[in-house]
């Protein structure tokens, strides 16, 4: 299968050397070093990205944006198949892209410290801000209602009826605590119908998907799949709740669970220093509120999961989606204990 890859890439197969690269849980990742160089080879992940070919479409216009407007701007180019295609696609095998590996770079899987969660705010922002001229019509959705919260609470509301009645007696209190804090859907709703500006959005802002140099310097942001015309809460509330607490999204112990001012103040800061003339300043008084989105759209989304008896999200235990879900309501809850503490910053 690799062979024939590579081979439409011009590659060598026979004078390469192929190892699985990387923690990510979506694509399927390679490592290929040649004689001359090193690649990043991606096999992507049809299930869910129904269209490689958008994906591959909104990578183009972005790369010949910057090029053109910020040639300066460090951004990773796919490379080219021998017949000028940006994507292989095998019948049997599915899927596949080749990207230039970029020397003295690294990945960080976990925020460590405000430093790191300031470098990787500030390539976000820089990323957005780059390609603030862009018209957004041009790029294509590829990933239909990703972050369209009313639509994740109506299916929670559908599960509520409708799902596992065992689950939904076991989870009553996580139930009516989501039930409860449906205002945040309520301040959605209004907040998209004008008062925050449709931009190129990136959509998965975990500081995994930057690249640092050396000096734990930010380069520029990786993983383009998710990017599609979006609002600024989805970039800024999925930085809130990846970076803030020491406890991700897997941790059972909930005590573990706190927000680290600190670290949302390098969010904050980071992500300004790119993006403080581009936003609106109605969209500044809720960049805490980013945070509140995303965090309940995701507990919200757990949860259902979990009361439709686990058919999207991957399990490695029973009831692993419950403790998600817990974990994210606990999240929430002491962000929003902090809210007064940290609008002040």
């Amino acid at each position: 299968m690799l062979a024939s890859v590579l081979s439409k890439f011009g590659l060598p197969y026979q004078h390469s050397i192929i190892k699985p690269f990387g923690t990510g849980l979506i694509n399927t990742t390679w490592k290929v070093e040649t004689n001359s160089k090193e690649y990043i080879l991606q096999r992507v992940n049809d299930k869910i990205f129904k269209d490689p070919f958008a994906i591959a479409h909104n990578v183009r216009i972005i790369s010949d944006h910057l090029k053109k407007h910020y040639p300066g701007y460090h951004f990773l180019r796919p490379e080219k198949t021998t017949e000028g295609e940006d994507l292989v696609h095998l019948n049997e095998h599915g899927y596949f892209r080749l990207m230039p590996f970029i020397k003295n770079s690294h990945t960080v899987d976990v925020a460590s410290n405000p430093c790191e969660a300031y470098e990787a705010a500030k390539q976000f922002g820089k990323f957005t801000k780059c390609l603030s001229s862009l018209d957004v019509s041009l790029l294509k959705i590829t990933l239909p209602d990703f972050h369209n919260l009313s639509l994740r609470y109506q299916q929670f509301e559908d599960a509520v009826q409708n799902g596992n009645t065992n689950r939904i007696t076991e989870t009553k209190d996580a139930i009516e605590y989501l039930q409860k804090h449906a205002q945040i859907v309520d301040d959605f709703e209004r907040l998209k119908t004008g008062l925050l500006k449709v931009r190129v959005t990136h959509h998965d802002t975990k500081i995994s998907n930057v690249l640092f140099d050396d000096d734990n310097k930010g380069i520029y942001v990786i993983d383009l799949d998710t990017v599609m015309p979006g609002y600024f809460i989805s970039d800024v509330g999925d930085m809130i709740r990846t970076y803030v607490s020491p406890a991700n999204e897997e941790e059972k112990e909930c005590s573990k669970i706190e927000i680290r001012k600190d670290f949302y103040e390098g969010i904050k800061s980071g992500y300004l220093s790119e993006m403080k003339d581009e936003l609106t300043e109605e969209e500044k008084k809720h960049f805490l509120f980013a945070g509140k989105f995303m965090i309940y759209m995701q507990a919200i989304r757990f949860l259902t999961d979990y009361i439709n008896d686990d058919i999207y999200y991957a399990i490695k235990y029973d009831g692993h989606n419950r403790v998600r879900a817990y974990n994210q309501i606990v999240l929430l809850d002491k962000l929003s204990a902090h809210e007064e503490e940290l609008a002040l910053i």
